[in-house]
C-alpha cells in the first residue's frame, strides 16, 4: 500500500512539475491517507476482543447466580430512617444497583464460608451482607458503616421469630462431660 502511495505521490509531483506556467506554482495539498483495511480490521479486533473479555469478567458461576436468586430486593428501611434500595439488573443476571441517599453501587455476589449473601462493589469498596433477620451496607475503603438494621418484610419477620425465641449464645457452656455421659446410659435404659 505504501509502495502505491509514493507512486502515485511521484508521479503527481513529476507532473506537476511539467505543467509549470508563469504563475507561481502551489504546493500539493496534502491529503491525510485513508486507513487501509488491514489497519481498520486490527481496531475493530481490539474492540471485539474488549468487549469479549469484559463479558467474560462480567460473566458470573453457577453459585453465584444462586446466591443471586437469595438476595432480597427494593427498598428496605433501615435504622436511624435511613434506607437502601437493591434493583437486580435485567441486561446482566446476578448484578445488583445499590443506593442509598446518594451514593450508588453496582455489585455482584460473592461466596462466603459462612452462609450469609455477600454483595461487592470492589472499585468503590462498598459491601452489602445480608443475614436471615437483617442486612448492612458498608464501605470498607473509608471504614464506614453505611446502613445498618436494614429489613425486608422476610428479615422482619424471622427478627421478630428471634425475640420470641432467641437462638443460644456461642458463650453458654456446653453441657459437661460426666453429666451427659450419665443421661446416655439412662436414655438407653428407657429404650
Amino acid at each position: 500500500m505504501k509502495r502505491i502511495l509514493t507512486a502515485t505521490l511521484a508521479l503527481l509531483v513529476s507532473s506537476l512539475l511539467m505543467a509549470q506556467t508563469d504563475a507561481p506554482a502551489k504546493a500539493p495539498a496534502k491529503k491525510k491517507p485513508k486507513p487501509s483495511a488491514s489497519r481498520v480490521e486490527i481496531k475493530s479486533t481490539a474492540k471485539n476482543m474488549a468487549a469479549g473479555i469484559q463479558a467474560a469478567e462480567a460473566a458470573l458461576t453457577p453459585a453465584e447466580l444462586a446466591i443471586a436468586e437469595r438476595v432480597y430486593v427494593g427498598r428496605m428501611p433501615c435504622e436511624l430512617g435511613a434506607s437502601v434500595t437493591l434493583t437486580p439488573d435485567p441486561k446482566s443476571p446476578g448484578y445488583f444497583d445499590v443506593q442509598t441517599k446518594n451514593l450508588k453501587y453496582r455489585m455482584f455476589p460473592v461466596e462466603t464460608k459462612t452462609g450469609a449473601i455477600r454483595l461487592e462493589d470492589p472499585q468503590a469498596g462498598a459491601v452489602w451482607l445480608q443475614i436471615a433477620n437483617k442486612s448492612m451496607l458498608m464501605n470498607h475503603k473509608l471504614g464506614q458503616r453505611l446502613a445498618d438494621e436494614c429489613m425486608s418484610p422476610a428479615q422482619v419477620v424471622v427478627a421478630e421469630a428471634l425475640k420470641k425465641n432467641p437462638a443460644p449464645s456461642v458463650l453458654e457452656p456446653l453441657p459437661s462431660a460426666p453429666a451427659a455421659a450419665a443421661a446416655a446410659p439412662a436414655a438407653s435404659a428407657a429404650q
